[in-house]
């Protein structure tokens, strides 16, 4: 028999040996795959879960409502409204397909330098990338339809300014929600709210799919309610506009103060700039002037200075003061004309600044500077505005007498136009000073500092300046109406006075009789025909506080009334 050769039944043999073989490795590799099965689905379920939930699971935030602020009329002046910021996954984004250009075109960028940007990302390995933060709505939802892969639609939310640039400077505003300036930024605590966290489906693609579980809600931050009355705000500033321009000046600020409870129903300056429009903007324009720049006050404070006189109890209207120029030093101070003795109320009416000179000098310096304190000067006005001043009232051990002197018309002591308006409002308030508030129903505690007669006493002479002194361009017609302007040579850069740049100011009182409104104005640097503050300060009183008399519809005096019906009748 040949080697090779097999019977029968030795092929059956060696078949069935071969299929044992072949049927043991598949009973093996079997007990095998379920085995791991077991494992994988049993014993490391929990594992595999999580892992599969990484991949498909997504905890995100939830943006909080920023609170509204309102005027005090309930009329919005800043309020967020929904946006999305379109987030993309650099690595994994598609950038040469129809619906990239799509999606430039919606979110308005040039493709290829969006391109460019995503590539920059990828170079910087950097995981996600925002291509446009705050986009409305309307587009994002357009965006949505794209169904891009590696895309993702963040909500947020966006400040707006229905008022413009009108109040801007006072508002200040926010990024990505958070104050950076004025009262977004004094009030951010309570404004701002906390935002929450959600478990979101995705899709490979990194896509939304599904809102799954809300882990923490989001808690929407504090509405705020301003003093500001919105109408008012529009009268001062429209007033204050149109005097800078035609005075052709450098800026200019006005105040306007509720004297009942002290609050602020206007704060304009100009220029400004109009915080929906982030382009332009800069830190000039932003800056609020009126309550943080600081100025020498010129004339204005000298109101002041007399009500101390009185206080003392050695002056009265009856008064006869000593005009003639006064020496100190080297130092001459004198008035542009001599006036000879004049009594009291005529000093303050024709702003003679020997005449203050001679009163300041006879007045204890602690005392009067006491008073000045307990006025404002010196100290900061609000509760916390971002970058407010507090003026320089300097110690009465530094002023020596020819500082003394210059202080009680206006020079050497710096202030804010907010601590002028505070003030006045003193005086009208009958010796009561309370302070000013930007918040409506912001009672504060009031403290008297002066005596309610010398109060009246000082308010008289404020309406003899308008009636028959420096400041006839105050007057307010049907109405008793007060104040002091000042005139202010500005700091040279080369040291000392500049004689050819002014500030000119007007603080006043309306109406003298019952004070319901005080009203400061300040114009830096007029340079058209007039620079003295009678004369270009003073009409912008007058055309404030006309308008809003009328507006809050408080009642005309009965006796101008009569006096104007007298002078038709005679005509």
């Amino acid at each position: 028999m040949r080697r090779g050769a097999e019977t029968k039944e030795d092929i059956s043999k060696r078949f069935i040996m071969r299929s044992f073989w072949v049927f043991g490795f598949f009973v093996f590799f079997s007990i095998i795959l379920i085995l791991r099965s077991t494992y994988l689905q049993v014993l490391n379920k929990d594992f595999l879960i999580h892992q599969g939930n990484l991949r498909q699971l997504k905890t995100v935030g939830i943006a909080a409502y920023r609170g509204t602020i309102t005027d005090r009329n309930n009329k919005t002046l800043a309020i967020s409204i929904p946006v999305d910021h379109i987030k993309i996954y650099p690595k994994k984004f598609d950038k040469n397909t129809k619906e990239f250009n799509e999606l430039a075109y919606l979110i308005e960028k040039d493709p290829n330098e969006l391109r460019k940007s995503i590539q920059n990302a990828l170079v910087e390995n950097k995981t996600f990338l925002y291509i446009k933060k705050n986009v409305e709505t309307s587009i994002s939802n357009k965006i949505k339809i794209l169904e891009i892969p590696n895309l993702e639609l963040e909500r947020n939310y966006k400040r707006s300014y229905p008022a413009g640039k009108i109040v801007s400077q006072l508002l200040g505003l926010t990024s990505d929600e958070k104050g950076l300036e004025g009262i977004e930024r004094q009030y951010d605590g309570s404004l701002k709210g906390v935002s929450g966290k959600k478990t979101v489906l995705r899709d490979r693609h990194k896509r939304q799919i599904e809102n799954i579980e809300i882990i923490k809600s989001p808690q929407a931050g504090m509405d705020l309610t301003l003093s500001i009355d919105l109408r008012l705000q529009h009268i001062a500033y429209r007033a204050l506009e149109s005097a800078v321009i035609e005075n052709q000046a450098i800026s200019g600020s006005a105040i306007l103060v509720d004297v009942l409870n002290s609050e602020i129903l206007a704060i304009a300056n100009h220029p400004t700039y109009d915080n929906n429009k982030r382009r332009s903007m800069s830190s000039a324009l932003m800056r609020n002037r009126a309550i943080i720049d600081m100025y020498e006050p010129g004339s204005s404070i000298k109101p002041f200075i007399i009500a101390r006189a009185i206080e003392t109890g050695d002056y009265d209207n009856s008064s006869i003061i000593d005009t003639s120029p006064v020496r100190i030093g080297s130092r001459n101070i004198s008035d542009a004309s001599d006036l000879g003795f004049v009594d009291l109320p005529t000093v303050l009416m024709r702003s003679s600044n020997a005449g203050m000179s001679r009163i300041a000098l006879s007045l204890e310096s602690d005392k009067l500077w006491g008073l000045m304190s307990d006025f404002g000067f010196g100290s900061y006005v609000t509760d916390g505005f971002p970058g407010e001043s507090r003026g320089q009232l300097h110690h009465h051990s530094e002023w020596g007498e020819i500082g003394k002197a210059t202080m009680s018309y206006g020079y050497g002591i710096s202030v804010t136009p907010i601590q002028l308006a505070q003030a006045y409002a003193a005086i009208a308030n009958k010796g009561v000073n309370k302070p000013l508030s930007l918040r409506k129903n912001n009672q504060n505690e009031g403290k008297r500092i002066i005596k309610e007669e010398t109060a009246l006493k000082i308010l008289k002479m404020l309406e003899k300046v308008v009636v028959d002194g420096t400041s006839k361009k105050a007057k307010v017609e049907g109405y008793r109406v007060g104040g002091k302007s000042g005139t202010v040579w500005k700091i040279s850069g080369t040291g000392g006075y500049s004689n050819d740049r002014y500030r000119a100011i007007f603080a006043g009182v309306a109406p003298i009789e019952d004070p319901r409104l005080v009203a400061v104005v300040l114009i830096d640097e007029p340079t058209g025909e007039f620079y003295y503050g009678g004369d270009v300060a003073a009409p912008v009183f007058s055309e404030i506080i006309s308008e809003s008399l009328q507006l809050l519809a408080i009642p005309p005096d009965e006796n101008v009334i009569e006096s104007v019906l007298l002078a038709e009748s005679s005509n």
